[in-house]
């Protein structure tokens, strides 16, 4: 192979991506390196591209969804080898140390690291990432499939898999986007009694096709007083990040009914408190998980033939495919294939 890799590079907060040559990585000891296949674009990026993260430092190439294979394997590492499919998510490593690691939860390690934001992540032909941040990707699932469910993927399902929901529970999805559009496919796959909401009445038939039992249009109907009728929603997962959208179905949560927040709207989130006493229901959020999730996501999703919609780029146009996510009119992942 070329001692040489096309990499995207911000080089500073509110630049545009470059297109540069650099030397292949070498992995470090704990680190593989991976040939990059595929790798999603996240409006996460957006930190990246804004400087709004904290501890993000230039010049970066963002990208936490990568697909690829190992080619490289440094000293230390015995789980993996030259020639593994293996997907890295937002979760890029945790130090084993601090108190949160030392009790298993890795994704508040309080030194961790983030695939694309404090280390170089997958725009790029190559990237070397910390062991212990990889996942197995199964030989079911496509590269360019299996990078989106690396973030979106996870987000949805691990949420699911966490809340006290059960089968023939009464699951609601608040946005068929992105996250949504994959939370469906999840709650209809473990059996849940599964409703898509949403403010846009064309993606009714792609819902009910996703799996949906149930499609409200929000903008017609009182989503609460609706999910009422169903009998009441174990869970909402909240994957459109709209304050007042998140805030409409809270009155729709049965006895010890939650809310999951997994899209992070930009405002508060008004609740009745009168409502969440009646109902003992709350409202709580979730963060994605850490590789052994990713895997997870991924064997599942391959067992049940769950799948995003992507739309897919070479590297050479990823400031198109940056601008096609983050003005939403994606439908609904967009992701780089670096070695097209």
């Amino acid at each position: 192979m070329s001692d040489q890799m096309t990499a995207a590079v911000v080089s500073e907060p509110g630049a545009e991506f470059e297109l540069v040559e650099r030397a292949v990585p070498e992995p470090d000891p704990g680190e593989v390196r991976v040939d990059v296949e595929a790798c999603g674009i996240c409006h996460s990026d957006a930190f990246v591209m804004e400087g709004t993260y904290p501890g993000v430092t230039y010049p970066r190439v963002p990208g936490h969804e990568i697909a690829g294979r190992v080619d490289a394997v440094g000293e230390g590492v015995e789980r993996l080898a030259a020639g593994d499919r293996v997907g890295v998510g937002w979760h890029g490593g945790h130090c084993f140390e601090c108190e949160p690691c030392r009790r298993g939860e890795f994704t508040a390690c309080e030194n961790g690291d983030i695939t694309g934001l404090t280390y170089d992540g997958g725009y790029a032909e190559y990237a070397t990432v910390p062991a212990e941040a990889v996942a197995t990707v199964p030989e079911a699932l496509d590269a360019v499939d299996a990078a989106p469910l690396l973030c979106a993927g996870v987000t949805t399902y691990n949420a699911l898999r966490n809340t006290d929901a059960r089968p023939g529970d009464l699951v609601a999805i608040q946005g068929i986007g992105g996250l949504g559009h994959l939370g469906v496919q999840y709650a209809h796959a473990v059996g849940f009694e599964t409703v898509a909401l949403s403010r846009s009445a064309d993606k009714e038939p792609l819902a009910l096709e996703l799996g949906a039992d149930h499609f409200l249009d929000t903008t017609e109907t009182d989503p609460a007083e609706r999910l009422q009728e169903l009998g009441g929603a174990s869970v909402v997962l909240a994957t459109a990040p709209a304050s007042e959208a998140i805030s409409s179905v809270v009155g729709g949560l049965g006895l010890d009914g939650s809310v999951v927040v997994v899209g992070v709207p930009g405002d508060p989130i008004e609740v009745d408190g009168a409502e969440l006493v009646g109902a003992r229901s709350g409202v709580e959020g979730w963060a994605s998980g850490h590789a052994r999730d990713s895997q997870d996501t991924l064997e599942f999703s391959a067992l049940r033939d769950i799948a995003p919609e992507v739309e897919t780029f070479p590297l050479s146009e990823v400031s198109a495919a940056y601008e096609r996510m983050i003005d939403n009119e994606a439908r609904f992942r967009v992701v780089l294939e670096p070695g097209a």
